[in-house]
């Protein structure tokens, strides 16, 4: 029998600053009820001043690490899910890897794929641990309060910074990666993305002074409609090819960005409430670093036991999505 490739250690990290609704109320034209009715989120953790992506991403890798019983020389690649990057280049794994102290291993970031970003790594180090049992380190890491418009009010309340780590390799006693399924919708690119600072818009003076490279674009209804249809798919995939009823999951972890998308989701599959993790009340959307953070969190609150099934769900701009399938 093949040894397991899973998931040996985890980690999570948050920043201590905490932005309420009432803080937001008073820069921007809300109220606490109206950001929780409409999403769910009551308080979310933005970095402190200077605290940048590699410091967030060193913290939640060195938590991984130790959870694991490792040192970083024991590594043997480095990935990093981000799109909001220490520089423009170098990528920000390449920061990381020194900070660690890790071995001159390769070290990447994979970029652009927005919340689904850490799914797409774990279904990376899941291939790349299975030639010559690669014990890889990913990290999801986002620091979103840094580049986003505070004066937009439908998308500024949402995001909050958060890094999550996953140290990935074989083993007899992991977090075993059961099935993971993956998909692309590129006809879907516009309706979530950020041009500015690309080929296709420059980033010029000008285009700062008009605050382009802050600008979110967002099409609610649309980014719902497809948040919600390509994870639960993703979800039904995932399982067939497990050969796994939902019934038996013991819990469903599913990217945080909005509570009535989480809520649609649970219905869409007839799954109920007690069974999906959620923790946007306290976070909010965290992008990449979402789903490790609420897998690490659920991990350490009791959520999860030994033999539990874990399906992990996101979505994100590209348009991509995923779904992978854990065992404890």
């Amino acid at each position: 029998m093949d040894t397991a490739i899973g998931i040996i250690g985890l980690g999570a990290y948050t920043p201590e600053r905490v932005m309420t609704n009432e803080d937001w109320s008073r820069l921007v034209d809300t109220t606490d009820e109206w950001i929780l009715e409409r999403t769910g989120i009551a308080r979310r953790r933005f970095a402190a001043e200077g605290e940048t992506t590699a410091d967030m991403a060193e913290s939640a890798a060195r938590r991984a690490l130790e959870d694991a019983g490792m040192e970083a020389g024991e590594l043997d690649e480095i990935i990093v899910a981000t799109d909001t990057p220490e520089v423009y280049t170098p990528d920000t794994a390449a920061f990381l890897q020194h900070r660690l102290g890790a071995r001159e291993i390769p070290a990447y970031d994979l970029a652009g794929s927005g919340c689904a970003g850490f799914l797409q790594a774990l279904d990376v180090a899941r291939s790349r641990s299975r030639e010559g049992g690669r014990r890889i380190l990913v990290v999801a890491v986002e620091l979103i309060s840094r580049l986003m418009n505070w004066e937009d009010r439908n998308t500024c309340v949402l995001f909050g910074d958060a890094a999550g780590a996953a140290v990935i390799g074989p083993g007899e006693d992991v977090i075993e990666m059961i099935a993971a399924v993956s998909g692309t919708d590129g006809s879907q690119a516009g309706i979530l993305t950020l041009e500015a600072g690309g080929t296709r818009v420059p980033f010029t003076l000008e285009a700062a002074q008009k605050g382009l490279h802050k600008n979110v674009v967002m099409e609610g209804r649309a980014v719902f409609k497809e948040a919600v249809a390509r994870m639960s798919g993703a979800a039904r995939q995932v399982l067939e090819k497990a050969g796994v009823d939902l019934s038996e999951v013991a819990l469903v972890i599913p990217h945080q960005a909005n509570q009535r998308i989480l809520q649609a989701v649970a219905k869409n599959l007839g799954l109920p409430e007690d069974k999906l993790f959620s923790n946007l009340r306290e976070y909010g959307n965290t992008g990449s670093a979402s789903v490790p953070l609420a897998l690490t969190q659920a991990r350490d609150q009791g959520r999860i036991g030994a033999g539990d099934l874990v399906l992990l769900a996101a979505f994100g701009a590209g348009f991509h999505w995923g779904a992978m399938l854990l065992r404890f």
